[in-house]
């Protein structure tokens, strides 16, 4: 039988277990602009020769690879890192080699007998000469001159100090033999993506409610008037729902009755009809020109729009008469609308993604992501993602971000783990989550850690909701003002990324269309709502001050440095992030009870925050501008809902003493 050998069998080191990688590297990881990435990697090889490892990254579209020395941790582990400036594509692998002038300097350092030392030197002038046949320009001649200094007659010691010298260690280090280098099989990818991506404050709202006349029905110039309102509170992403033009056929009305009168709205999710599909806007919004004043004037507040894509169509959109193979299709011969029985959408008519034309569909659907970003849009929602196919997701999110790397995509993912953890893999840069429904200290703790420290933290961010059109909370139907509060804030804090939806939520809209529901009574999703922005029960200042808080503290811009703290009452959570220099510690302690006043003695790291256990530091609550001086590792907090259910600290290392004072010198 014929042998059948490796390649090159003389690779001695073994690389494995590179990190980080998202399922052995079938999925890119995920990072913004600016970011570092830090690789790490377990090699060996056998015997008791060194190595060298080299992390190597480059842009997807470029040739030239980077090269970083990784340094070497406990337990074959090897470490380095490198940063990504640009949006895009980046390659990352490992490649390490046994290093023959590492492993002869070190046993040189070990020899004690001079006939030993003698023929080493004689050797280690092979290697240096060697290494000058590789090297270039003054460099080469230097090398030669190093390897004739080794082979010289001057005394050992001499010699010695020449193997040992710091200019031979550079030299060597710059013109290794690498001819027997291994390198991981797989080229891993991270996907490079706006700071938008990572640290964001979205706003939603129905532009048909933006009108300042009761009953009349709002436009995108309606919208664009509301523009100061929504930047003055720090919000950075303007959301809007579909803005399409809805169906008549099978309409829904006022809080989902499935008859309609002539004036009502219908569900902006019911798109398309004679007025057109999903590339036309709603005739009573404005024009396609209006919208594209809208997300310009948005811009000069500092805000981006960001549009709802739905792929469904109502029964009086185009596609279903043009297109009648992209839709299953019932027994009598009718579309089958969408259902989750026992819910019944009779207004919706969802895509066959098993349809025989479906390249057809996919290239249509493309089509449309790219109209809208021509008309100045780069964030994405995608409405309910997680009934269509992921293999669509992957392709043309893919296919988009190729040409435009800037764009982001928002999951709406209320699903299962595993569907929303897939949809994260297959390139939406944010998720939806489960953080509506998590609202004690174990829930909440639960959940963050593993979405901060689980496996999905190198590809999946959350974007947190406090409520959604379609998710009314049962803690937020009873907990009134302070319930409001208190989830604005954690979303806030616990997630770099969140959401509002408004103005319903700055005016605690929070009556249910019957009890044992989440679904809002009146919901805007079929009619049209007049809000009074000028309420003074508003959250407004609230909010404002929450994302202030948020844009001027670095550590509240990150998921992963999130951390729990210890407090001895149930009803009190406490975390903390700071930077990785540790210049910005911020600590948040909520109330997680929205009736009572809670009180407690929180526990913390204060050495880990680079603070003094023996003396005193400051904690300076941003909500509330006070400051009050904390001693050692435990202090008591006592919170009224009522009067401000949260506390959010930024920790002071120092104090100002009688050395600060000019008389003391």
């Amino acid at each position: 039988m014929a042998r059948i050998f490796p390649e090159e069998g003389r690779q001695r080191v073994m690389i494995e277990a590179v990190s980080p990688q998202v399922d052995g590297g079938r999925f890119p990881i995920k990072r913004t602009v600016g970011e570092s990435v830090v690789v790490e990697a377990r090699a060996f090889a056998d015997g008791h020769d060194r190595l060298r490892c080299l992390l190597r990254h480059r842009r997807e579209d470029g040739a030239l690879w980077h090269e970083t020395p990784m340094l070497p941790m406990i337990n074959d582990r090897w470490r380095a890192e490198f940063t990504v400036p640009d949006l895009g594509r980046y390659l990352y692998t490992v490649t390490g080699w046994v290093d023959g002038f590492l492993s002869w300097l070190h046993d040189l350092e070990r020899r004690t007998e001079p006939e030993d030392i003698r023929v080493a030197l004689v050797m280690g002038a092979e290697l240096v000469a060697r290494a000058g046949d590789r090297a270039v320009g003054d460099d080469a001649e230097t090398l030669v001159r190093l390897a004739e200094a080794l082979r010289s007659e001057d005394d050992l010691q001499t010699r010695v100090a020449v193997a040992m010298s710091t200019e031979l260690g550079d030299l060597m280090e710059r013109y290794p033999d690498r001819s027997l280098a291994s390198v991981d099989e797989r080229e891993l990818v991270v996907t490079v993506e706006p700071e938008r991506a990572r640290f964001s404050a979205w706003y939603e709202v129905f532009p048909r409610s933006c009108s300042m006349t009761p009953g009349v029905h709002g436009t995108f110039r309606d919208c664009e008037k509301w523009l100061p309102y929504i930047a003055g509170m720090g919000f950075d992403v303007l959301y809007l729902p579909p803005i399409h033009p809805i169906g008549r056929s099978r309409r829904k009305g006022p809080n989902n009755a499935l008859t309609a009168d002539a004036d009502d709205p219908g569900s902006p999710w019911a798109i398309g009809s004679a007025e057109g599909g999903h590339l036309s806007v709603h005739p009573e919004l404005g024009t396609l020109e209006d919208f594209r004043s809208l997300v310009a004037g948005a811009r000069d507040h500092g805000l981006e729009v960001a549009l709802d894509i739905a792929f469904q169509c109502a029964p009086d959109h185009p596609y279903v008469a043009e297109h009648p193979a992209w839709f299953r299709h019932r027994p009598d011969g009718s579309v089958q609308y969408a259902e989750n029985p026992p819910k019944k959408y009779q207004d919706i008519y969802p895509f066959d993604f098993e349809t025989a034309d479906w390249q057809g569909l996919w290239t249509e659907l493309e089509g449309i992501f790219r109209f809208w970003i021509e008309q100045g849009v780069q964030i994405f929602r995608v409405d309910n993602p997680h009934t269509k196919s992921f293999a669509f997701w992957e392709w043309v999110i893919a296919e988009i971000k190729r040409d435009f790397p800037g764009t982001i995509f928002l999951a709406e993912a209320f699903a299962r783990p595993a569907v929303l953890h897939g949809l994260a893999k297959r390139g939406f840069s944010q998720s939806y989550n489960y953080f509506p429904w998590r609202n004690t200290k174990q829930e909440l703790t639960a959940y963050f850690t593993e979405l901060t420290r689980g496996e999905g933290r190198e590809y999946l961010r959350p974007n947190l909701w406090p409520a959604t059109p379609d998710i009314l909370p049962e803690y937020l139907q009873f907990g009134g003002r302070p319930a409001f509060m208190i989830r604005a804030t954690l979303a806030a804090t616990l997630g770099a990324s969140y959401g509002i939806y408004g103005p319903a939520f700055e005016l605690i809209e929070n009556r249910p269309r019957w009890p044992g529901t989440e679904e809002y009574l009146d919901s805007e999703k079929y009619q049209i709502r007049h809000w009074d922005l000028r309420r003074p029960d508003s959250l407004r200042d609230y909010l404002a001050r929450l994302n202030r808080i948020r844009r001027e503290n670095p550590a509240l811009q990150y998921d992963g440095n999130l951390r729990f703290h210890v407090v001895d009452n149930d009803e009190i959570l406490c975390f903390s992030k700071r930077t990785d220099d540790g210049v910005n510690v911020v600590l948040v302690v909520v109330n997680l009870d929205p009736v009572h006043v809670q009180s407690g003695y929180v526990q913390l790291p204060v050495e880990e925050f680079g603070l003094d256990p023996g003396h005193p530091y400051q904690v300076h609550d941003l909500l509330s501008n006070s400051r009050h001086l904390w001693h050692g590792t435990r202090n008591y907090v006592a919170l009224d809902p009522q009067a401000g259910p949260a506390h959010i600290f930024r920790l002071r290392r120092r104090l100002r003493s009688e050395h600060d004072f000019d008389y003391y010198l």
